[in-house]
C-alpha cells in the first residue's frame, strides 16, 4: 500500500493526481476487444471505497438524493431540477453532481449552483485522497485506488456530507444499475430521461436492455418517474419499478411551449417536465411547509411528512418553479455564444454525442434565427462552419448521416431552398487535443485517447472519408486538424460566420477554453 504524501495541495496538484487515476487507451482498447462488460463487483467495490473515507451507505440517505439517469438529457434535467429547487427553497443548501465537465473538473461538484472553488476542491480532494491512501480494501481483487469517475463520485458524496447539504441532485455516469452513484440505499425520488442507444457494448444492443440498466436506480418505497419512451423502453422500466417495489411508477409529459425555459431546444420540454415533477415529488415528501397552490417559497427545514400514498403530478406551476425553469443554465447544450474577439462571429455549441441527441441539436440549429435566417426562404445568411469530432468507438458514418438527414428534414419543414450538401461552407474534423502544441489543458486531459491515433488522426481521417462518401458533390472545404486550437483558428478565417460545434462535450469544452468563451458561455449572468 502506497502512503507517499503529496508535497503540495493546490488545485493543479489535485488535477494531476486525479488524472493519474484515468484508464489509458491501451487498456480501454483491450477491454473493448474482449467485449466490454459491466463489472459485477462495481457496487460492492464502491461501498468499500465509501467505507475507507469514513462513510456508510445509510449515511448517504441524509443527503436527500434526487437520482437521475437516462441516455440523453440527464445533465439538462439535473440542471433544471437544481435551478427549480433553489428557486423554490432559496434558504436550503443544494448539492449538484454531474459529468462530464466542460472546462474545469470542479464544475462537476456544485453547491447552490456554483462549482467548488479551486481551494475547496483541493481541500476535499486531498482529504479523500489521504483517507484512501491510509486504508486498505476489504477484497484483494478491488483496485487500491478508485478510477477517475469513481473517485469524483466518492469525493462528491464526501463533500456533500461534510457540508451538510439539504438536498442532492445526483446524475448517473453510465447506465444506472452498476453505476458508482447507485449506492444510496433510499433516495427521495428517482427519474429516467429519454432512452436511446449509447454505450451499447456495455449496456446492451436492445432498448429493453438499456432500460433495464437505467431502471436499476429505482428503489423500494421510492417514487420512480420517467418521461414518455418508446414502448419497449417504457415496458421494461415498468418491470424494473415493480421488481424494485417502487412506491409508484409515473410517466411524465413534456411541458407546453408556452412555458419559457432557460435552455434552448424543443427536446428540453421533456427534460423540464421531468424536473418539475422530481422537485414536486421531493418537496411533497421532504418539506412539510410545501404547498404548490400557495407557493410559500419559504426555507423550512427538510422533514419527512409524506404519508406514502401516490403523489399526483403537478398541473399548475408555482411562480418559483417558473422562475427556476426560466433561469436554468447548462452550458454547451444548444447554446449560442457571441465570439469574444470577432463581432460578426457566433458559436453554436452542443455536446450531442448520440444519433438521437444529434438530431435534437440539428433541429435546434437548422431553425429560423439560429442557423437559418429569420425568413428561411431568404438567401441572405452568414456562412456556416461545422466543427465535429466523435470519440473512438462511436460511428462517425452514422453520426454524419444523422446530421445530414436532419438538416434536409429541417430545411424542408422551414421552406428553405438550400440543399443539405451545401449547408456548411466549411467542415472541420479535429481531435480533442486542446492545443496546437499537442498538449491538453490539465482539466481536459484524456488518457483514453491513443497517442498513435492522435498522431495519425486516424479517427478524424475516417470521419473525413465518411463525409466524402456521403457528400461526394460537396463544394465547400474539408479540413482535418490535429487540435481544437487549430480548428478554432481555421474557423475564424471565415468572416461573418456561424460555427456549429458538436459531436463531443469534450470538444465543446475545448472550444470554450481555446476560443476564450468561458466568461460568456459558463456564466448564467452573461
Amino acid at each position: 500500500m502506497s502512503t507517499t504524501p503529496i508535497p503540495t495541495r493546490t488545485y493543479r496538484d489535485a488535477i494531476n493526481a486525479l488524472n493519474s487515476l484515468q484508464t489509458n487507451a491501451a487498456i480501454l482498447e483491450a477491454v473493448r476487444a474482449a467485449g466490454s462488460k459491466l463489472n459485477p463487483n462495481a457496487i460492492p467495490e464502491m461501498i468499500d471505497y465509501l467505507r475507507r473515507v469514513g462513510l456508510k451507505p445509510s449515511q448517504l440517505n441524509n443527503l436527500n438524493v434526487i437520482h437521475i439517469t437516462g441516455t440523453k438529457g440527464k445533465g439538462s434535467t439535473s440542471a433544471f431540477t437544481d435551478s427549480i429547487l433553489r428557486a423554490a427553497r432559496p434558504g436550503w443548501k443544494t448539492g449538484l453532481y454531474t459529468s462530464p465537465h466542460l472546462v474545469a473538473v470542479r464544475e462537476r461538484i456544485r453547491i447552490n449552483g456554483e462549482p467548488l472553488s479551486e481551494e475547496e476542491f483541493a481541500r476535499y480532494f486531498f482529504e479523500v485522497w489521504n483517507l484512501l491512501q491510509n486504508t486498505k480494501c476489504e477484497a484483494v481483487t478491488t483496485p487500491f485506488m478508485p478510477n477517475y469517475f469513481r473517485y469524483l463520485t466518492l469525493m462528491a458524496f464526501y463533500t456533500f456530507y461534510q457540508l451538510k447539504v439539504d438536498a442532492t441532485i445526483l446524475e448517473v455516469g453510465i447506465g444506472g444499475r452498476s453505476d458508482s452513484t447507485n449506492i444510496v440505499p433510499k433516495p427521495v425520488v428517482t427519474g429516467v430521461t429519454a432512452l436511446g442507444y449509447d454505450h451499447t457494448r456495455i449496456l446492451g444492443e436492445k432498448l429493453s436492455q438499456i432500460a433495464n440498466q437505467k431502471g436499476g436506480i429505482y428503489k423500494e418505497g421510492v417514487p420512480a418517474l420517467t418521461v414518455q419512451q418508446p414502448e419497449e423502453g417504457i415496458l421494461e422500466l415498468g418491470v424494473c419499478a415493480t421488481e424494485q417495489r417502487a412506491s409508484q411508477f409515473t410517466v411524465i409529459d413534456a411541458l407546453p411551449s408556452t412555458i419559457p425555459l432557460g435552455l434552448a431546444g424543443a427536446h428540453q420540454r421533456s427534460n423540464a417536465g421531468l424536473a418539475v415533477q422530481l422537485v414536486h415529488t421531493f418537496l411533497s415528501i421532504k418539506d412539510q411547509s410545501y404547498s404548490p397552490i400557495s407557493d410559500p417559497n419559504t426555507s423550512g427545514t427538510a422533514s419527512a411528512t409524506w404519508s406514502g400514498s401516490e403523489i399526483e403530478p403537478l398541473r399548475i406551476l408555482p411562480t418559483s418553479f417558473m422562475d427556476g425553469l426560466k433561469n436554468a443554465h447548462w452550458p454547451g447544450r444548444c447554446q449560442t455564444v457571441p465570439d469574444s474577439k470577432l463581432e460578426a462571429m457566433t458559436w453554436f455549441l452542443d455536446g450531442a454525442h448520440t444519433q438521437e441527441s444529434l438530431g435534437c441539436c440539428l433541429e435546434w440549429f437548422v431553425s429560423p434565427a439560429v442557423g437559418l435566417p429569420v425568413s428561411p426562404v431568404s438567401d441572405d445568411h452568414p456562412p456556416r462552419v461545422l466543427i465535429f469530432n466523435c470519440t473512438s468507438g462511436r460511428s462517425g458514418d452514422a453520426f454524419l448521416t444523422a446530421i445530414l438527414e436532419k438538416v434536409e428534414e429541417q430545411l424542408a419543414i422551414h421552406g428553405s431552398l438550400e440543399k443539405k450538401e451545401e449547408f456548411f461552407a466549411k467542415v472541420i474534423f479535429c481531435s480533442n487535443v486542446t492545443y496546437a502544441s499537442g498538449n491538453f489543458k490539465g482539466d481536459l486531459t484524456s488518457a483514453a485517447i491513443s497517442t498513435t491515433d492522435n498522431l495519425n488522426l486516424k479517427t478524424q481521417r475516417e470521419i473525413e472519408a465518411a463525409w466524402n462518401k456521403l457528400v461526394p458533390t460537396y463544394s465547400g472545404t474539408v479540413h482535418v486538424l490535429p487540435s481544437i486550437e487549430d480548428a478554432v483558428e481555421e474557423a475564424r478565417k471565415t468572416l461573418n460566420v456561424g460555427v456549429l460545434v458538436t459531436g463531443s462535450l469534450h470538444l465543446v469544452g475545448g472550444v470554450i477554453e481555446v476560443a476564450g468563451l468561458a466568461d460568456r458561455a459558463l456564466s448564467p449572468k452573461a
